[in-house]
């Protein structure tokens, strides 16, 4: 695959506070990548140095095989899509879309063209003589990617640009943003902290904290093998069960052990990189925790509801159980009271295992 952003050894440090540390990345002709991370991670900091917008302390930056690492913004091929819309008030949608054309001193039909097809592409047609004090925060936020979208670029850097939407616009623009990349298989950088978001648009996840990136995978993978316990708890909600204790040995068999309870690694997919006596935690994500469920392994062990949340299609669970409170997703037919007892087991074939002390996936 051909790289369409080349990020080498970038750095940015704002006097003593390193932001982002010695971070390497390439992003395919095409690809939909999301930088995904909590606040003050970096990832709008990597966003905009690849803008432009920032420079880098240390680092390289090449889009489409030029090093653009000191060139202008307006020089680098690309088009991006603020969280504030960023829309001139006092100019009607169409004049927004076609002022940075105009500036650029592109021919008037050249111009016409690019804006009329925006406007169909995004459905903002009806708009075109409404000013930005006339629309909704969705038709803004159309109107901003449509200003991208004129200028015909090989990448488009999206920061955050549904958090100002409330829930129903934002899933249905990110519909309308999944499709938008499937029509024009442009390259598409997207920065977002919004788990589902990225789940549901990239075609790969780039995972950061500190500066760093702690994973780079296709969300598949990034779900079900997470690297590290800080992406495993990053990643789903409710968040993935951690229960802490240690790998022993009895009869010739492995077994996880916390507070004196024993659970089969029958399944388990790393099962020869295991040892007796490592520390280590135990990920289960809801779904994958069987409630008065044969497993096929026929191991039970008791626990007690303690909150039910009904969810509709699902319902949610809350389990005291081995000393650890467990969340656990179960088909939204069926019910449990408070204090009720359940049989629970896990299915080892999808768990993961960290180690305790460096916190890497096993």
């Amino acid at each position: 695959m051909s790289h369409s952003v080349s990020i080498r050894d970038l750095s940015l440090s704002f006097g003593a506070v390193k932001v982002l540390q010695n971070l390497n990345l390439d992003i395919g002709d095409g690809e939909f990548l999301v930088l995904l991370g909590s606040s003050g991670c970096g990832k709008s900091t990597l966003l905009n140095c690849i803008a432009g917008l920032l420079e880098p302390t240390e680092g390289q930056i090449f889009i489409k095989g030029k090093n653009v690492t000191w060139e202008e913004p307006k020089d680098r091929g690309i088009g991006m899509v603020f969280q504030s819309y960023a829309l001139y008030p006092q100019m009607t949608v169409e004049k927004n879309l076609s002022f940075g054309l105009q500036v650029a001193k592109m021919p008037k039909a050249d111009i016409d063209k690019r804006v009329q097809r925006a406007s169909d592409i995004l459905q903002i047609g009806p708009l075109l003589k409404r000013k930005p004090s006339e629309l909704s925060g969705g038709q803004r936020q159309r109107v901003a990617i449509g200003r991208a979208l004129v200028r015909d670029v090989d990448v488009f850097l999206f920061d955050e640009p549904l958090s100002n939407l409330d829930a129903k616009l934002r899933s249905e623009l990110r519909v309308e943003i999944k499709r938008l990349h499937q029509n024009l298989k442009n390259t598409m950088i997207y920065v977002t902290h919004d788990q589902i978001e990225a789940l549901t648009l990239a075609d790969r996840i780039a995972i950061m904290k500190s500066g760093e990136i702690q994973q780079l995978a296709d969300p598949n993978t990034i779900y079900n093998q997470p690297r590290n316990l800080f992406v495993a708890g990053f990643i789903g909600s409710p968040s993935m069960n951690f229960l802490h204790g240690e790998i022993v040995e009895q009869g010739g068999q492995l077994f996880f052990k916390t507070h004196d309870v024993l659970f089969s690694l029958v399944g388990y997919r790393a099962k020869e990189a295991l040892t007796a006596g490592r520390k280590v935690v135990l990920g289960v994500r809801p779904e994958h925790v069987k409630v008065d469920e044969e497993n096929g392994i026929a191991e039970f062990h008791e626990a007690v509801v303690d909150i039910e949340e009904p969810m509709g299609a699902d319902n949610l669970l809350w389990l005291k159980h081995a000393g650890h409170v467990m969340s656990v997703r179960i088909g939204g037919t069926r019910r449990y009271a408070p204090g009720a007892r359940v049989r629970l087991s896990f299915d080892m074939s999808v768990a993961s295992l960290f180690d305790a002390t460096s916190e890497e996936r096993i």
